[in-house]
């Protein structure tokens, strides 16, 4: 039961920062004058690792963990899920939001900028379906 709570305030933390960062840190971005944006980018890159290295490294301790030693009566399906959504955010993280952000921290360029709002979209609804599936596991 402990493993399944932390594991949902996990997902709950970087669902909420996710969100945050959507709705509020990158629309600032578009607010940051062009020539001083690279600066500010790289910035950004250096605090951001801060906060959301640890909320990756520890869904993916619990994820694992779930994954190779599911507690008693907990469905299968919510952790599959959990996990699916999980491989998203990253896969989306490395194949996208980091290519994004190391091309923003050249320029601007409002096109790259396009993208990663994108991306990030569908980091926090993969985030948000990854806290469902946790809560869902949860209450079994």
């Amino acid at each position: 039961m402990k493993l399944l709570a932390v594991h949902l305030a996990l997902t709950a933390a970087y669902a909420g920062f996710q969100w945050t960062v959507r709705a509020l840190v990158y629309p600032q971005f578009a607010l940051v004058p062009p020539a001083v944006f690279p600066a500010y980018e790289r910035r950004h890159q250096r605090r951001i690792t801060r906060v959301v290295g640890p909320l990756f490294a520890g869904q993916g301790v619990t994820t694992s963990w779930l994954l190779v030693a599911r507690p008693e009566g907990t469905p299968l399906l919510p952790v599959l899920l959990g996990a699916a959504c999980l491989a998203v955010v990253l896969g989306a993280t490395a194949l996208g939001a980091v290519p994004l952000h190391r091309r923003l921290g050249t320029a601007w360029d409002d096109a790259a900028y396009r993208r990663l709002l994108r991306v990030d979209t569908v980091r926090a609804v993969a985030a948000t379906i990854g806290t469902a599936a946790a809560l869902a596991a949860l209450l079994g």
